[in-house]
């Protein structure tokens, strides 16, 4: 029994290495010099200055800071309609059910047999004489477990589960890119409608202006250039409608793709920018743990798992393999009882590679290339994440200056418009001149605007980047956006465990 004893001390080890999560960077901030506490504000509505706080999580459903009831339902209707999402789900349970099928090959197979013949036997051919017809029944129970001697099957189902948590945290990113798609999108929507807004109001007063001066010019009050530089703005001007309406359309078709329906079964909600809620204080958690709130981080995290996991692999196959194999059975006729003459065997196999043309040793110096490349990627990874929260936090504050220097702008050039027509009136500039103003004033409007939603779209591309406020046990399945309507309603829920399950 000696060697029995030997098995079972060597399969408590598992060849190769055991992997062991990447430190955090350590580091107190995110951008390469301290950045202001707030941001400048602006005397508008979505010009509030933004407080940026580190130590402070977002919330999880971070997109309920906007204090819009519409955009909460987009994000929810995406969450719930998106194909991307759905497959997402779906491959996760899908990799979960390889585990549990991993987990399997742990534990001893036993395989169940019977048959059943009828036969009948010549027992001399010369003075033939014959035993039958007869019934032969068989039945066995055969048992056969190989003995995970140096770890590799612990290894494949360390691999697996860290493709499990692969898969979720590919499904946390989907659902973190969506919202800030839906969000940002939403945002676009509102500032393209008032774009068009104030172009179609600015057509009116073109077209108002263009009738006056041919009036005018009838009269003899004006030169005929004057009504053919009216008649040029007016045509510029409308050949911007076609081009804002174009841009709001495409928006509207890709907001329609991620809330999963076709564009024309999407109604559209008009909301405006006036409906949003500029979030005050942005929580930016702490930096050195953005690496744990970051899905692609964490997912980078889960394919370096694997990699190391596959190198146990590669390891083990270098190693002797060892299997232990039992039957018992029995045969009957019509003459004795089924086990009246049991038949048994036990027995073990061992399987030593040899040589197989260095194939063994190249999988595994390939494996180990792969757990190098994972390990550069997952740097890589870490190094974009930080990169994307300084640049969005950049942006934040950038914004906030430019939508301060284009307020004054638009109030200057609304002044020096009404200025300009008293002048007018009075004869005192000419109809030129009017033209200039009034295309300044629209053109600093239509900025305004854009700078506006270049607020609230840059916010939610911080808070994007910081990771929504999700860390790596965020529980999708407890939050209300989870699971898909219909298949609530009909009680076929799938669950997405806060962990890897890697139970049998």
């Amino acid at each position: 029994m000696f060697w029995l004893a030997t098995v079972a001390v060597v399969a408590g080890c598992a060849v190769g290495p055991d992997f062991e999560t990447p430190a955090a960077p350590e580091v107190d901030r995110y951008t390469a010099q301290p950045t202001p506490a707030q941001t400048a504000s602006t005397p508008v509505h979505g010009g509030e200055a933004q407080a940026l706080v580190i130590g402070e999580q977002l919330p999880v459903q971070w997109w309920q800071l906007f204090g819009s009831p519409k955009l909460d339902a987009l994000v929810q209707q995406a969450f719930a309609n998106s194909p991307t999402v759905l497959s997402a789900r779906a491959t996760l349970t899908q990799a979960q059910e390889i585990l549990r099928a991993q987990h399997g090959a742990q534990v001893p197979t036993v395989d169940a047999g019977l048959g059943a013949q009828r036969q009948k036997t010549f027992m001399n051919f010369d003075e033939p004489s014959v035993i039958g017809p007869m019934n032969l029944y068989n039945a066995g129970v055969d048992v056969a477990y190989g003995v995970d001697l140096f770890g590799g099957l612990r290894r494949m189902i360390e691999a697996q589960g860290a493709q499990v948590d692969f898969q979720r945290y590919e499904l946390q990113a989907i659902y973190l890119t969506l919202a800030g798609n839906v969000v940002t999108a939403a945002v676009q929507e509102a500032s393209l409608r008032e774009q068009l807004a104030s172009t179609r109001s600015m057509l009116e007063s073109q077209q108002e202006r263009l009738r006056l001066s041919e009036k005018q010019f009838e009269l003899g009050a004006i030169a005929f250039a004057d009504v053919l530089s009216a008649r040029s703005e007016l045509s510029t001007l409308r050949a911007q409608l076609p081009l804002l309406q174009q841009e709001l359309a495409a928006v509207q078709t890709q907001l329609a793709v991620y809330l999963g329906q076709l564009p024309m079964q999407r109604q559209t909600t008009d909301f405006s920018l006036d409906e949003l809620v500029l979030p005050k204080n942005l929580p930016l958690g702490v930096p050195s743990e953005l690496v744990r709130r970051r899905p692609d981080v964490l997912a980078a995290e889960a394919t370096l798992h694997r990699a190391s996991a596959e190198v146990g692999v590669a390891t083990a196959d270098l190693f002797p393999k060892f299997t232990l194999a039992a039957s018992y059975g029995g045969q009957s006729d019509q003459f004795s009882g089924l086990f009246d003459n049991p038949i048994w065997s036990i027995g073990a196999n061992l399987t030593q590679p040899l040589f197989h043309g260095g194939t063994l040793t190249a999988q595994r110096r390939a494996a180990l290339a792969a757990f190098d490349a994972a390990g550069h990627d997952y740097r890589q990874a870490v190094l974009n994440a930080f990169k994307n929260v300084a640049d969005s936090m950049q942006a934040v504050y950038a914004d906030a200056e430019a939508l301060n220097a284009q307020f004054a702008a638009l109030n200057a050039s609304e002044e020096s418009l009404g200025l300009t027509e008293q002048q007018y009136r009075l004869g005192g500039v000419g109809y030129f001149g009017v033209l200039v103003v009034q295309r300044q004033a629209y053109q600093a409007r239509i900025n305004y605007v854009q700078r506006l939603a270049s607020r609230y779209q840059n916010t939610a591309a911080l808070m994007h980047a910081l990771g929504g406020g999700w860390a790596a046990d965020t529980d999708l399945e407890a939050l209300s956006f989870s699971q898909p309507p219909a298949a609530a309603e009909n009680g076929t829920t799938t669950a997405i465990p806060a962990t890897a399950n890697r139970s049998n």
